[in-house]
């Protein structure tokens, strides 16, 4: 059963990318949540990527790149909306990009999951999500003590 109340926007940096933002998508169609994935490079297509931010009705957007990754640090520049971002291995084991997303400055906050880790930034947004959803609070509890077994 979808969830047609929540929606999540995933950014990929670059169609490269696309491996990360399948984990992640893939725990959101476990969740029933729906998202959208577009493609868009924070220095190749700016323009792009603020389009989407103005234009989507999303409640998170998570925001996947490497190497400088200024992606998530540009969408949540753009947005109040809670940015998730997903550092990539493509060089230097992805803490160049892990750095450039973590080190945000004061006052444009970005979470930030392990490198390649598309699907705890899948799992963190519905946690986000569920702080105002009961029915989604309950798939995530009841997701945990299953993680258990």
């Amino acid at each position: 059963m979808e969830n047609n109340k929540k929606t999540i926007l995933i950014i990929i940096g670059s169609e490269s990318d696309k491996r990360i933002s399948e984990k992640t998508e893939e725990v959101f169609k476990e969740f029933g949540i729906k998202f959208k994935t577009e493609v868009a490079s924070a220095h190749r297509n700016p323009k792009k990527v603020e389009k989407l931010l103005k234009e989507t009705n999303a409640d998170v957007i998570i925001a996947i790149a490497g190497l400088s990754a200024h992606l998530p640090g540009i969408c949540a520049s753009k947005t109040i909306k809670p940015v998730i971002g997903v550092p990539v291995n493509v060089k230097l084991n992805g803490l160049d990009a892990f750095l450039s997303i973590v080190n945000m400055p004061p006052g444009i906050p970005v979470a930030t999951v392990g490198i390649d880790n598309g699907k705890n930034a899948g799992l963190l947004a519905i946690q986000i999500l569920a702080i105002s959803d009961n029915a989604l609070r309950k798939k995530l509890l009841g997701y945990r003590k299953n993680m258990k077994k």
